[in-house]
């Protein structure tokens, strides 16, 4: 297996319990070598470049949980966010010295690294000056996703410096910088095999998948929201435009999906090849996945446990797919579901498109024992609070189950994001066509086994379920716009929180809230009357006795309080796991932390908090 993950001690971080203003992005670095005596050679800029990766590389659960707290799955608690009257500045995070540290590495990288400049080659240079700009984008991008207007800092500060009592900038300033960073990297950054191989280091495809999701993200956001959520005022566009985000976004999914060389993974059997992605030890088992956390058991030993929390009672959320994900998935012949899938469980995945199936766990589907014997595999409503239960990440063997042993790869970019995000950003542009549709959208339903339709074309079926799950929309969809987030739902659910960040950039954050329930719950698997009162079988087993809580069955009762289940039509229905969610457009950023006003009162509090 090809890997460069280099564990090396640089970006090793300390705790601090106190600290003062003077502290923000001022701390000497904690490397073992004296930043003054670094940046000598190319080795330096490696070793440094990798510290950075071994750093901040994301962790497993934000790429494969960071999902949990969306419309689509369900949870046995919410995050605080979400709950009534509990969110507020005292309890907000994410602006402490550690914080901010990944900043200061970046810059300390960039302002030093000119001591090698006459030393290694302009091409090997500007490749790490662009790793260093990737990474301050990167942490960037964080920030106003969660902050909004936050301070830019492009240097390495002294304990004096002005920008520490400072007002945080303007975001539309800020996210100018960050695509300047991102330019830079996808124009400097080297995408030869020496920096692709292993899929784990930064390069240039990697520069340009980001700048793909970055700009997508930005350029609909400013699109759908009205106004800058930090202030309330409406945008400035002193710098980009939405539209000029768009075309960035389409530009470089463009260049990337034409030159890097990267196709979608295909079998001939659709029914297996899609969790074949998540499932490999080796990112290049396909060649799709663009950057990855690479895992594997021998000598590396590096394992995860993504499986442990998708079958677990006691580890983790118990994080259970919806009924509304379910729905989302077409059938084989590229019409959508009819009647919002009031049906066995058992029967709903005939005829379906096969990411369903490899993503929920459905008929057929096996796990291997303890003891090597290979077994269908029940619902176990201990760790499930919809009857439905997640399978894309997951491993299945039993002793994955109880302990973090995982040893398969994690992807966190591939190709088929970029192709989506490419097709909604022409879409918004007014310049979707079929042919950009059946190089994207279009793709990737051939590749699941479904058929292709174009929404122009004679065959094609409206979804009225879609339409009316999406109503609340402030920009009237079209029906390609509506089948673009159709294809993002039953793509990328439990990838790097995109369905989270989607929703937010769209203007849609009450669907978190009302969830097709109208905020009392989540939706799951529909029970017939039959089903209620004898049961039904799925994969060999039988499961009834809904007066009781067990592996086999719920407690379903008529409470509608908090983690309790019910039917929506009494003795049918689809099961509900009732749990109340809180909603206001102020969420859209999360406050500042009273902690960082103490320290500095310029920063100023973002609009309704």
């Amino acid at each position: 297996m090809k890997t460069n993950i280099v564990k090396i001690f640089l970006g090793a971080a300390v705790a601090f319990t106190t600290v003062s203003c003077e502290d923000f992005l001022t701390v000497s670095p904690v490397d073992r070598i004296d930043s003054s005596q670094f940046f000598a050679n190319e080795n330096d800029l490696l070793l440094y470049a990798n510290g950075m990766l071994n750093g901040h590389l994301p962790s497993e659960s934000t790429i494969g949980l960071g999902d949990a707290y969306c419309d689509l799955v369900a949870t046995k608690t919410s995050t605080d966010y979400y709950r009534p009257g509990i969110w507020d500045p005292t309890k907000q995070g994410g602006w402490a010295v550690s914080d901010w540290r990944s900043v200061r590495r970046a810059n300390n990288m960039i302002q030093n690294m000119v001591r090698c400049k006459d030393v290694v080659s302009p091409e090997v240079y500007n490749h790490y000056e662009g790793v260093a700009r990737f990474w301050r984008a990167y942490f960037y991008y964080a920030k106003v996703k969660n902050f909004g207007n936050v301070p830019w800092v492009d240097h390495v500060l002294d304990t004096d410096d002005a920008i520490l009592y400072a007002p945080r900038d303007d975001r539309e300033f800020v996210m100018s910088k960050v695509l300047e960073d991102l330019n830079f990297a996808c124009k400097n950054c080297l995408g030869t095999s020496t920096y692709t191989a292993g899929r784990t280091g930064i390069n240039k495809w990697v520069a340009l998948a980001f700048k793909s999701r970055v700009c997508l993200f930005e350029g609909t956001y400013r699109k759908y929201h009205t106004v800058n959520p930090s202030t309330n005022e409406p945008w400035n566009n002193n710098y980009e435009s939405s539209e000029d985000f768009l075309r960035e976004a389409a530009a470089a999914s463009e260049e990337l999906i034409r030159d890097s060389g990267y196709t979608l993974y295909k079998t001939s059997d659709p029914s297996t090849a899609f969790r074949t992605i998540f499932t490999s030890m080796d990112p290049e088992t396909t060649n799709e996945v663009i950057w990855a956390r690479e895992c594997a058991n021998g000598d590396l030993n590096v394992l995860n446990e993504l499986t442990w929390n998708f079958n677990s009672s006691t580890y983790g959320q118990q994080y259970s797919p919806t009924k509304n994900l379910v729905n989302m998935f077409l059938k084989l012949d590229g019409t959508p579901i009819t009647d919002e899938g009031q049906i066995s469980l058992p029967d709903e995945f005939a005829n379906r498109d096969w990411r369903l199936i490899q993503t929920v766990h459905g008929p057929g589907h096996t796990y291997v024992t303890n003891s090597g014997e290979t077994r269908l595999k029940s619902i176990n409503f201990t760790y499930t609070f919809t009857g439905y239960a997640f399978i894309k990440w997951s491993m299945e063997r039993e002793e994955n189950y109880s302990k973090g042993n995982a040893e398969n790869s994690l992807p966190i970019f591939r190709l088929a994001e970029v192709l989506l995000n490419y097709a909604e950003a022409k879409a918004e542009l007014g310049e979707m066509t079929k042919e950009i549709w059946d190089q994207t959208v279009g793709a990737l339903r051939e590749r699941a086994g479904v058929k292709n339709i174009y929404p122009g074309d004679a065959g094609y079926v409206e979804d009225p379920w879609l339409k009316n799950y999406y109503a609340s929309s402030p920009i009237a969809l079209s029906n390609t716009m509506l089948e673009i987030r159709r294809e993002r739902a039953t793509e990328l659910i439990m990838e790097m929180g995109l369905r989270v960040d989607d929703l937010y950039r769209w203007k849609l954050g009450n669907l978190i809230v009302d969830r097709g329930t109208d905020n009392q719950g989540w939706k799951g698997i529909y029970l017939t009357a039959d089903d209620y009162k004898n049961g039904f079988e799925f994969n060999g087993y039988t499961y009834s006795g809904w007066t009781s809580t067990s592996a086999t069955s719920y407690k379903i009762g008529t409470s509608t309080s908090d983690q309790n289940f019910s039917l929506s039509e009494g003795d049918h229905g689809y099961l509900t796991y009732n749990y109340k969610l809180e909603w206001d457009d102020k969420r859209y950023v999360h406050p500042i932390p009273t902690t960082a006003l103490t320290l500095n009162p310029n920063l100023g509090q973002n609009y309704g908090w």
